[in-house]
């Protein structure tokens, strides 16, 4: 029988002995926690053999409360105030700084603003670690593709100057149109900070304006930052940099890149190898060096508005880095929102528009086209849901080149309502509001999903439906039935047209994704006005607005026969700025009435969302300031028949206490994320939405 040997103990191994950097051996960490009470820098002492590599900025990883978690190396310093025993640093991730100082104290104030923590604002700030990327030495030239355009960084790049400009007066180019144009890019030039509220003048290019601008900045040796809204616009605004600087002197970023190109780009960027930033609105935090301009277009687009916590508005972030920096600030678009006209009256920025002769010379001429009653005569109109002006209009129109036609919804029909007593038509399971995807497919539920086939108005008992809310897809279909010899396009969703051609077409586009057109498009249409002028919503005259002046601003000048046909009221104060395209005092009657009834921008508004009792309790220990005002609670949906919907208080104050507001409101968060309370809250300050 063999011998069973028993198996060897091994003694259990002592812990190493960990020896504390001899200078600065205190790390303040930012953890990547997002709990409003742990919303600080915690100290951690850093070993001697990360001394080297444990620079500000650079991603650590530290235990925290029992976890290894990621988080930032903010400073080291020679001591700490914490009564106890600090822990070790776990790891150096990467000895990468990339959390700049600029950086980190601008998200610091952005957490601040928006009553957030600064972690969800890091993580919005720095990119995800890609490691193939920065392993590769700053001096060597990386490939940097862009929409479209080929780009390779290296050594020289930003450190030139674009075509066109030398070390004099910058080359107005397109500003030469702007009486104080030239003036503005003189002083971005000469290394001042001007702040200009743009409106452009239709009919120009105002991708090359902003290109143009950039290069003064550039001519400096400073940085400069521009944020448009969408990929189509990032663009545009990209092949004019090229021409204008040329094609090593920018990079794009957007949240379509993949991992590793964006990355790459950042640290681009960081590395100083590049001072020149376009991008969506990820790029407002973008780690310029030198920053001496920022650049935004469209502010008024929803867009720029950040869907992750702290929910912060690139406009408010780039005008705080701005005012941090003391960098020159460009913000502008064809139409104005009320929150660009604060700053305006504020006296943060200036008026920067053509002369009222040189705007008129490049419009289209605007037609208002009211429902009449020549739909009821005219059985092509009816069918095309036009009115016999619109549809003259378009008729001639095709004659000399396209035509857009903008629709404000996407789809078939986005809800439908009984034909006989037009109430609007509901799944009889969730309540949810019925829709058609196709005339060939029976109504479905737009929040469940189940079909509709045998649906009947519970009021009425009728099985009949007809449109509410006509989309894209049903308004080409009726078009091509109005204009069976013309064709139809369609641009909008994960569908959209860069660029048409200068023949005859219908082009069936929704706001935001109408294409240029070769030429300019010889006519518009802009249906269903009253889908944009009718929500329920405090921006809906701005936001029909400058949907409006966007499209119209890709038609030809009324010298070439360009034309604009809007469906709706001429009367209206919307219709009315189209006519005379006056965003300005369009806007300035918006800020006005708004001052008037205690609504944003003349005001500072925060949300709080949750049950009924939640929202009750935290507003209970908030230390709101002097002269809040506390509207609701109540439901958030409208449907209000469902047990456990959301509801949410909004909480109104004066701009100068603004700060305030936004300090109890964290602290407040502080204290309910501290006692662990289950309910989830949240917590908006300045929402974008408020009815």
């Amino acid at each position: 029988m063999p011998q069973v040997v028993p198996a060897r103990r091994r003694s259990p191994r002592k812990p190493a002995v960990r020896t504390q950097a001899a200078e600065l051996p205190v790390a303040r960490v930012a953890v990547d926690v997002s709990l409003a009470h742990l919303d600080r820098p915690f100290d951690y002492l850093v070993e001697d053999q990360l001394a080297a590599t444990a620079v500000p900025g650079c991603r650590v990883r530290v235990r925290f409360a029992g976890k290894l978690i990621d988080g930032y190396l903010l400073e080291r310093a020679a001591g700490s105030d914490h009564p106890g025993r600090l822990a070790f640093l776990d790891r150096v991730v990467s000895p990468e700084p990339v959390l700049t100082a600029e950086v980190a104290a601008l998200a610091r104030a952005v957490a601040d603003h928006y009553a957030g923590t600064l972690a969800d604002v890091l993580r919005l700030a720095v990119p995800p670690r890609h490691a193939a990327a920065e392993s590769q030495p700053s001096g060597e030239v990386a490939p940097i593709v862009g929409h479209g355009v080929g780009h390779r960084v290296g050594h020289r790049v930003g450190h030139g100057v674009g075509h066109g400009v030398g070390h004099g007066a910058p080359d107005p180019g397109p500003w030469a149109h702007y009486p104080a144009g030239a003036a503005f890019l003189a002083a971005i030039a000469a290394g001042r900070a001007p702040r200009a509220a743009w409106s452009a003048t239709p009919g120009q290019s105002w991708s090359r304006a902003i290109a143009t601008a950039v290069a003064a900045a550039a001519a400096a040796g400073r940085g400069v930052i521009v944020v448009l809204p969408d990929a189509a616009d990032l663009a545009r605004v990209d092949e004019a940099l090229t021409a204008v600087l040329g094609s090593d002197r920018h990079v794009a970023l957007s949240a379509d890149l993949g991992p590793a190109q964006r990355y790459t780009r950042w640290l681009a960027v960081l590395r100083g190898a590049v001072r020149v930033v376009v991008g969506t609105r990820a790029a407002m935090f973008a780690p310029v060096r030198d920053l001496g301009l920022v650049v935004l277009w469209d502010d008024g687009d929803d867009l720029h508005a950040e869907r992750r916590a702290p929910y912060p508005h690139a406009r408010e972030v780039l005008a705080l880095r701005a005012h941090r920096c003391g960098a020159a600030a460009l913000i502008g678009g064809f139409s104005r929102s009320a929150e660009m006209t604060q700053l305006v009256e504020a006296g943060w920025a200036r008026t920067l528009r053509a002369d009222r002769g040189e705007v008129l010379g490049h419009l289209p001429a605007v037609r208002p086209a009211g429902d009449d009653g020549e739909l009821a005569r005219d059985e092509a109109a009816r069918v095309a849901r036009l009115p016999s002006v619109a549809l003259r209009a378009a008729r001639d129109a095709l004659t000399r080149g396209p035509v857009l036609v903008q629709v404000p919804r996407r789809g078939y029909l986005a809800a439908i309502g009984c034909a006989r007593c037009r109430v609007q038509a509901r799944c009889a399971d969730c309540g949810g509001p019925l829709a058609l995807e196709s005339a060939r497919v029976p109504a479905h539920c737009r929040w469940c999903g189940r079909l509709a086939a045998g649906w009947h108005c519970p009021r009425c008992q009728a099985t009949g439906i007809r449109a509410l809310v006509t989309g894209a897809r049903r308004t080409a279909e009726e078009l091509g039935r109005a204009f069976p010899t013309v064709a139809v396009r369609m641009s909008g969703g994960d569908k959209r047209l860069v660029r048409v051609a200068a023949s005859p077409a219908l082009v069936v586009a929704t706001p935001g994704a109408e294409p240029a057109a070769d030429g300019g498009y010889a006519g518009a249409l802009l249906l269903d006005a009253h889908a944009l002028l009718g929500r329920a919503d405090l921006r809906a005259g701005e936001e029909a607005l400058r949907r409006w002046m966007n499209a119209a601003a890709l038609v030809r000048p009324r010298a070439a026969d360009g034309v604009v046909v809007v469906l709706a009221d001429a009367a209206l104060p919307a219709v009315q700025a189209l006519i005379r395209w006056d965003p300005v005092t369009h806007a300035q009657r918006e800020l006005s009435d708004r001052a008037e009834l205690g609504f944003p921008p003349a005001v500072r508004m925060a949300s709080v969302t949750g049950s009924p009792e939640a929202v009750r309790k935290l507003l209970k220990v908030a230390a709101l300031p002097d002269g809040a005002e506390v509207l609701g609670p109540v439901p958030v949906s409208d449907d209000r028949r469902a047990e456990g919907d959301p509801h949410r208080a909004l909480v109104r104050v004066p701009r100068p206490v603004g700060a305030q507001l936004a300090r109890a409101l964290a602290d407040a968060q502080a204290a309910w994320s501290a006692r662990k309370d289950p309910e989830r809250l949240r917590v908006q300050v300045d929402p974008l939405e408020l009815i």
